[in-house]
């Protein structure tokens, strides 16, 4: 995926106040400087950090405030109390601020030198009284943030920071992203519909229709030279079977699938799109249900998801952007069989065509299989099996008056056969704490049969991008137990009912 965080800005602002006179607040800048510094220059932190001067009084934080909100780099900041700072003088600027941001709890110096600790050194380090402060504030104008707490040079703390950044990063990527819906939903399911203006509200992104005449005009311009030009970079990157080879029986069933990949290539970049839908049962105008042009989009970093599923490829698109250039995969998902053996029961997951390959374990194999539904030719796919590790699989759902997001950690496992019979990519994983526990806290939480499976990221990237959102956050993992998650949801019901008069 082509996406360059260095693009980026976080703010690095740090309080503090006059009390302590010029010399402690030039100090106070210095140290500073020198923590921006530091943390921009860290590998765990991607995006370009930018130091700030010190803030003292409530009219310099709302000129700040109100900048960050208009500026187009700046994705978030990161604020730090060095010392007492007085907090009423951060209420008119956090009131107005619309940004993501970052309350680190930190230190200048890691230890109490011991030997020579005075009162000027104490008023000097007071972040354990200032943070405090600045954290009551918050609290009591019910803001949303991130807090890490740790030395600035902890790799745990520099390691949360960067996870946020990856977070906030996404979150701007989607304010005004667009998503093409080429279609309308699958008839009659509930769950992938949803409230698309209430999703614009929530969440920044933007959801269309739009004919499959506007895709197929695109289709129909693809030219020879743009064919040939898919098929030898096909050639390259996959192992090809025998009928898709130059001269194989199905080789006009894959150049079709590459008119179909260079088509929607061109509308989706022409239109500014950062995600898109197909759905099988309105193909008019195709010969083919996308497939291999689906799995290789999204490999280049567009959210996707079947059947209309918008909201899936809205989460898909914010979880590419998290995941650029860690080592993992990130793909549209589907639960799809059990495997039921009381010796170990797993979820196999997969999906008709549609799964990127950046999840894959070996060179996939590229095919063209039957289809039997969607009633059109023989669709052009990639074929492969994802490595064993853990992963999270998400599911963003909308319940009416809210949006939920229910992520279930897993691990991924080897399966015990090679599936010969098998057209699709497929995934084998062992749900969190095992799968009939996690099966119905699953279904209890009201998780959709899509989801969208990382092994890049950890379910604390999900959760510091439903912060920032808004929303309810819902974890299935090893220590899920029946009674309290059910608890949980009631409680869940009752907050966000109440919440929305707070």
């Amino acid at each position: 995926m082509d996406f360059n965080f260095k693009d980026y800005e976080v703010w690095f602002v740090t309080g503090s106040q006059h009390l302590y006179g010029e010399e402690a607040l030039r100090q106070v800048g210095e140290d500073a400087e020198k923590v921006a510094k530091s943390l921009g220059e860290r590998p765990e932190i991607p995006v370009t950090v930018v130091y700030k001067p010190v803030m003292t009084d409530s009219s310099s934080i709302r000129r700040l405030i109100q900048e960050a909100n208009a500026h187009e780099k700046c994705i978030g900041l990161i604020l730090w109390m060095h010392t007492f700072s007085p907090a009423r003088m951060w209420i008119a600027g956090l009131g107005e601020l619309r940004k993501p941001y970052l309350h680190f709890h930190t230190q200048f110096y890691r230890d109490i030198p011991w030997e020579s600790i005075d009162m000027d050194y104490m008023n000097l380090h007071q972040s354990a009284h200032g943070d405090r402060e600045f954290g009551f504030i918050n609290t009591r104008m019910r803001k949303n943030r991130k807090i890490v707490v740790g030395h600035w040079q902890d790799p745990e703390a520099l390691a949360a920071i960067g996870a946020w950044c990856r977070v906030a990063a996404a979150w701007q990527d989607g304010q005004g992203a667009k998503i093409a819906r080429f279609g309308d939903n699958m008839r009659d399911v509930a769950v992938t519909e949803g409230d698309k203006v209430a999703a614009q509200i929530q969440f920044g992104y933007e959801v269309n229709g739009y004919s499959l005449s506007d895709l197929t005009s695109y289709v129909d311009e693809v030219g020879e030279g743009q064919i040939q030009a898919l098929l030898e970079e096909y050639e390259a990157s996959y192992n090809l079977t025998d009928r898709v080879k130059e001269g194989g029986e199905f080789r006009e069933y894959l150049k079709e699938s590459a008119r179909i990949e260079a088509g929607l290539r061109a509308f989706l970049k022409d239109g500014g799109f950062k995600g898109f839908t197909t759905n099988f049962e309105d193909l008019t105008g195709l010969r083919q249900l996308p497939g291999l042009a689906v799995q290789r989009l999204m490999k280049d970093g567009y959210g996707f998801g079947a059947e209309g599923d918008w909201k899936t490829a809205a989460l898909l698109r914010a979880m590419k952007v998290m995941s650029a250039g860690l080592k993992g995969g990130t793909s549209f998902m589907e639960d799809y069989v059990y495997h039921l053996d009381p010796a170990g029961q797993r979820i196999l997951g997969a999906h008709m065509l549609e799964v990127c390959e950046t999840i894959a374990k070996d060179k996939p194999v590229l095919d063209v299989q039957p289809l039997s539904i969607g009633g059109k030719e023989n669709p052009a796919r990639l074929i492969f099996t994802a490595p064993a590790g853990p992963a999270i699989c998400a599911s963003l759902i909308d319940l009416g008056n809210r949006f939920r997001m229910v992520v279930n950690e897993v691990e991924v496992v080897d399966p015990p056969a090679d599936l010969p019979k098998l057209p699709v990519a497929r995934v084998l994983w062992d749900p969190k704490p095992n799968l009939k526990v996690a099966a119905e806290a699953w279904i209890l939480a009201g998780g959709a049969h899509h989801s969208v499976f990382t092994q890049a990221l950890t379910s604390k990237y999900v959760e510091d991008y439903c912060e920032i959102a808004g929303i309810e956050y819902v974890l299935i993992n090893e220590e899920t137990e029946i009674r309290k998650f059910k608890q949980d949801l009631r409680l869940g019901e009752i907050y966000y009912h109440l919440a929305r008069g707070i």
